[in-house]
């Protein structure tokens, strides 16, 4: 399986607007940003969002909320969407029972709506995600987008850990919060 070199760094890719190798930008970002960890991750092209998730133990958690919310044939859908998608750990920060309780049948709209908030519509790479300041999710609120301290943050509290996980129908940054859309 090919291997795509991600970056867990503070740039993520910022600064990149033409199109340069994996090799290239791993060599700039290490030098521009001495903590940069190199990680390599499968490029999963061949599946979609929830079989790549499926395939990570640490999204159990995720795959398990999206099944019970019914979104596992939107995600196999032809897309392309961007996903931001919460760890075991970032579901870990949420107190158990309330967990359990977005989990159960009657509360499945507010499920649906919290994992439609770290959807967009849309395939937006790392180096696009960096130019924005906010995002229109398939929840229909936005999300706010910020560059603080060489990272990248989903509305002040939530940090993409990885980036660029690309799937047939999208792409998967990881972030290491749950973000919740706003009180209607």
């Amino acid at each position: 399986m090919k291997k795509l070199t991600l970056l867990v760094c503070g740039l993520l890719f910022a600064g990149f607007t033409s199109q340069v190798s994996a090799q290239e930008c791993a060599s700039t970002c290490q030098k521009a940003c001495p903590s940069t960890q190199l990680v390599s991750a499968p490029v999963v092209e061949d599946k979609d969002i929830v079989d790549t998730a499926v395939g990570a133990e640490a999204f159990s958690t995720l795959v398990a909320a999206v099944k019970a919310a019914g979104l596992v044939d939107v995600l196999k859908g032809d897309g392309p969407f961007t996903v931001f998608a919460p760890t075991n750990e970032a579901f870990a920060k949420i107190p158990q029972e309330t967990l359990e309780s977005l989990l159960k049948p009657e509360n499945k709209d507010q499920l649906v709506a919290i994992l439609k908030y770290h959807v967009v519509a849309g395939n937006v790479m790392a180096a696009d995600v960096v130019k924005l300041t906010e995002a229109e999710t398939v929840e229909g609120s936005k999300v706010t987008i910020k560059v603080e301290d060489g990272k990248v943050m989903l509305n002040g509290s939530s940090q993409v850990v990885k980036t660029d996980i690309k799937c047939k129908n999208g792409v998967i940054h990881v972030i290491d919060t749950v973000i919740l859309p706003p009180a209607k």
